[in-house]
């Protein structure tokens, strides 16, 4: 049995599936595409996926995404992929998958597996009100598509799916060390009570409002998913990475990720966002109130997340700091910190 302070050690556990991924099978499955590399092959940052750059011969290169095994099944990732591709044909740049053979969703070597384009750039610099106010039209885009039709195989970003969900599995599988098992649980609980009494728990603002209205989203827009290339150079500008985690939710989840900060300065960065925003699209001011909600949800995700992959020999050595009895001390704390700011008033622009 693993010590009670920390999460199960890799080397009790069988091989993972991705340590059969070798540079030969990445570039075998492109080679069975017809896609011939040159040799050239560089693992991009991902630890959800397994994500390549691989230079073909013909001096183009794209993007082979790997997904984890397990995750998403066919259904859900050809609805990322067909939602890539709705937003590509509306001219949102965003980047989608290329069909070959008439497929976007590849097998080999027990993989699933997508082929894209390789976009480079930059981060963004959130804190020029211009590129903000850029990053919310193209939100607003992204959302008038994802208004269009709902998702069916995807879940949804909610209380149960992000919230219970991760802290019954967390306490189930023995996750947290028992010394702090009972006040991390009531922290959730009580985090819980009050999300429940949110409108990200009723679906609406009170018993007279209509219910916010939910749609497909990106789902996980921080700035590490917006690529930024020179404005003065055709097609410049900002464009979307990764829709692995596109599900359906509250418009205001595509963007509270983007606000840093003290309330001042969140604020500020809200106004650029919803500058750009409001362009292309109305914003129910109503979804502020759920900023604080879906930070708190995200928190207790996370470590969900983190726990979950463990097994993955690459958490192990990137996380380090995860799983000890500080490390839950510390959740304790931002859950109790959290639950002050979801009573506070929200956020407004």
């Amino acid at each position: 049995m693993a010590p009670s302070n920390s999460p199960p050690s890799p080397a009790a556990s069988a091989a993972h599936p991705y340590e059969s991924l070798t540079p030969d099978v990445v570039l075998d499955a492109l080679a069975a595409l017809d896609l011939h590399g040159d040799g050239r092959l560089t693992a991009l940052n991902s630890y959800e996926n397994r994500v390549y750059q691989v230079h073909l011969e013909d001096r183009s290169a794209v993007v082979v995404k790997f997904y984890r095994p397990g995750r998403w099944s066919d259904d859900q990732i050809l609805e990322e992929h067909g939602f890539a591709i709705e937003l590509a044909a509306a001219e949102v740049p965003a980047v989608a998958p290329i069909a070959v053979a008439g497929r976007t969703l590849h097998h080999h070597g027990g993989f699933a597996f997508s082929v894209s384009p390789y976009r480079g750039g930059r981060g963004p610099e959130l804190d020029d009100f211009e590129v903000l106010e850029w990053v919310g039209r193209f939100l607003a885009r992204i959302h008038a598509v994802g208004a269009r039709t709902p998702f069916v195989t995807r879940p949804a970003l909610d209380l149960q799916t992000f919230g219970l969900a991760s802290r019954d599995w967390l306490l189930g599988h023995q996750m947290v060390p028992l010394d702090v098992q009972r006040e991390w649980e009531a922290a959730c609980n009580t985090a819980f009570e009050m999300i429940a009494a949110s409108a990200l728990g009723i679906g609406h603002d009170g018993d007279n409002d209509p219910p916010l209205k939910r749609l497909r989203l990106h789902g996980d827009v921080h700035p590490g998913n917006i690529l930024w290339t020179p404005t003065d150079r055709p097609g410049g500008g900002p464009h979307f990475v990764d829709l692995d985690d596109a599900r359906t939710g509250f418009a205001v989840q595509d963007l509270w990720m983007l606000l840093s900060g003290d309330r001042a300065q969140q604020t500020g960065q809200l106004s650029g966002l919803l500058d750009g925003y409001e362009q292309f699209r109305d914003f129910d001011r109503r979804e502020l109130a759920l900023v604080e909600p879906l930070r708190t949800l995200r928190l207790i995700h996370y470590s969900a997340w983190l726990a979950r992959r463990w097994e993955d020999p690459i958490f192990p050595i990137n996380f380090p700091w995860f799983g000890s009895s500080d490390y839950w001390k510390g959740q304790i704390q931002m859950l109790q910190d959290q639950c002050e700011a979801m009573a506070e008033e929200p956020l407004y622009a």
